[in-house]
């Protein structure tokens, strides 16, 4: 960091216009656009690219150094003014900004500097200064940083305003019965609700830093579904054959349930620029850490969300009230979130992820609750077809809350059990109130899985109209929601869920439509493979072969560690045309033809997608990728 400080007996500006970055520095308020003052310090001030490593420390070296120039000529006014024209190797706009504002607050926060004074970052600016002509009226200096120590705030820096807000939320909890009662979080018996009690435990802990190894980790690992890549950054994982499967069948769930819903559905772009004018601002309005890279000397970030890529479609479309409720969607492959490393555990939190996205345009907020109530009940839907335990929880801005308690209320009523509610005091992000269905695990950790906000901020951001029945124009409400959720974390659900019922003793196993193998054919002997083959061949199902040289018993025992739901063993009376006996995971044996065995299984997976195997059929043929 360049610092040029003149001691000033005048000093004034004002801004002439905008530059090419001014989108890094948000919007320019009247206060900003121009200023004067007597008896001033002014410190025209560069930030470097190689600021860009270590901000903090930079930055807390720049403050030291200032203040101990300001307590020698004793200035009236301290002016920090954004100068790049004191180096020709500059930071990134945004690593510039952070850092101006880091400089600011240091300087405030001290208690040491006089009236303080700030000119804006991103705008060309003209000023008049008159410098008073002693010894310390004109020094420059280069700070570095290297004499301070590093601190979080290094880590930080790359922090959008919405997770610093989110850090200074204060709220209040209440349970809220089906009933409609409202009681306060203290005073709520949650002896009947286990699943409740330790998520409100889990939200009151002030910690989402996993200190062990989640029982999931081992269990998907096992089953060769996914796996930590050691190749690329913590938090991004490989996926097996098996997971792979699993994963796109969970996919086309949530695409059949977006289309059966009406959702429209989209492709949208995975990076965006750093500084589009309003993608610069939302940046600092979503609690997400971002991904960034550089092209061309510009930088980019990688999507946390659809967000961005559907405001950009709607606010090139023409829409009427006709059109409202108005569903895009997408499902993302990929989003990614800069993730702290603490918090990184298995599937439970990742840095790129699978993320099915609808926004939803409303004329209004009668037409947005209607919606929002739908997709509560699209998302219940979701995780009772999964078979998950859940925690509903329901955020709410206060002066939303007490003109909608009716309605926030009813949630209770529609899910039937006790709900969650956080009633912030005041509104920090872009959203008014937001529901969650959150998993909890084994070590008390709660997930979000599905979720809706009610947006009543983006609309105008982005500039994204309707025309109303009188012909005027409009902004609409969005509702952003995912109705699944991440589909890693449905699967990190579904591992933890089965690994808390192993516990208790029960069989762990997988919803059948989910199976990577749905049936396994068992031969007696090396002379009923080939029946067993082409039983396997003539199943409508995910069918496969045990070939492999050893013993029956061994071939079941391991069948029934990879979770199979239906065994059946071949010998000769099947050969010949005799009943089944298979072994159903966790329930009695079928006794029974080969056709009413199918209309079974046809029956268990329903209206869900149907995919053939990934592996080869015979068991003899697949590499083992998990030793």
């Amino acid at each position: 960091m360049r610092i040029l400080m003149i001691h000033a007996s005048e000093f004034s500006f004002h801004v002439t216009e905008e530059t090419s970055v001014a989108a890094a520095a948000g919007e320019l308020t009247d206060d900003l656009r121009s200023g004067k003052s007597g008896d001033s310090l002014v410190c025209f001030v560069c930030v470097e690219k190689k600021d860009e490593d270590a901000p903090s420390r930079v930055v807390a070296s720049a403050t030291r150094k200032i203040l101990a120039h300001q307590g020698k000529v004793n200035a009236g006014t301290l002016w920090v003014y954004p100068y790049a024209h004191l180096s020709s190797d500059l930071a990134s706009p945004r690593h510039a900004q952070k850092a101006l504002d880091l400089l600011w607050d240091g300087l405030e926060k001290s208690g040491q500097a006089p009236a303080m004074k700030r000119a804006p970052f991103g705008w060309y600016k003209a000023f008049d200064i008159k410098a008073k002509g002693h010894p310390l009226s004109e020094n420059a200096l280069t700070v570095t940083g290297d004499e301070v120590e590093a601190t979080a705030g290094d880590e930080d820096a790359g922090e959008s305003e919405a997770i610093k807000a989110e850090k200074k939320l204060r709220s209040k909890f209440y349970f809220v019965t089906p009933e409609g009662e409202e009681i306060p979080a203290e005073d709520f018996n949650l002896k009947k609700y286990p699943v409740l009690r330790r998520f409100h435990g889990y939200e009151t802990a002030g910690t989402r830093v996993s200190a062990e190894e989640p029982p999931h980790v081992r269990l998907m690992r096992q089953h060769e579904l996914v796996d930590y890549e050691p190749g690329s950054d913590a938090g991004n994982f490989r996926w097996y054959p098996k997971g792979q499967l699993m994963k796109s069948l969970m996919e086309e769930r949530i695409n059949q349930v977006m289309n059966e819903y009406g959702a429209m559905r989209v492709e949208t772009p995975i990076m965006y620029d750093y500084l589009h004018p309003n993608l610069a601002k939302y940046l600092n309005r979503f609690p997400a850490r971002q991904y960034v890279l550089k092209s061309e000397k510009k930088d980019y970030f990688l999507r946390f969300a659809a967000c961005f890529g559907q405001y950009l479609i709607k606010h090139d479309a023409q829409i009427s009230y006709r059109h409202l409720p108005m569903r895009l969607y997408e499902l993302t492959h990929y989003s990614f979130r800069r993730e702290q490393s603490g918090e990184l555990a298995g599937l439970r939190r990742l840095r790129t992820f699978t993320m099915p996205d609808m926004h939803t345009l409303c004329g209004g907020i009668d037409q947005a609750k209607v919606e929002f109530a739908r997709q509560f009940d699209l998302s219940q839907a979701w995780m009772d077809d999964m078979g998950l335990p859940y925690a509903t929880a329901v955020r709410v801005v206060k002066s939303f809350y007490e003109e909608n308690k009716e309605f926030v209320r009813g949630l209770a009523a529609r899910v039937g059990t006790p709900i969650l509610l956080e009633v912030w005091e005041e509104r920090f992000f872009y959203f008014v109130m937001k529901f969650e269905f959150n998993f909890v695990d084994n070590h008390d950790k709660g997930a979000a899985l599905s979720t809706v906000q009610i947006d009543v901020e983006n609309c105008h951001q982005f500039q994204i109209e309707y025309t109303d029945e009188d012909g005027d124009k409009k902004n609409p409400l969005i509702l952003h929601a995912s109705i699944s959720g991440a589909i890693e974390r449905n699967l990190y659900a579904l591992l933890e869920h089965q690994a808390a019922l192993m516990k208790k003793g029960q069989k762990g196993s997988f919803p059948f439509w989910l199976s990577p193998t749905q049936i396994r054919f068992i031969p007696v002997s090396d002379s009923h493979v080939e029946k067993c083959a082409e039983f396997a061949a003539a199943s409508p199902f995910r069918a496969d072969v045990d070939d492999r040289d050893m013993s029956m018993g061994k071939k079941i025992k391991l069948a029934e560690q990879e979770w199979v739901p239906y065994i059946a063993v071949i010998g000769d009376r099947e050969v010949a045309g005799g009943p089944l006996t298979v072994r159903v995971r966790g329930e009695e044996d079928f006794h029974g033809t080969l056709d009413e065995l199918n209309a079974r299984m046809d029956a268990l997976v329903g209206g869900k997608p149907r995919r053939p195997l990934n592996t080869p059929r015979l068991l003899g043929l697949r590499p083992v990728f998990v030793g």
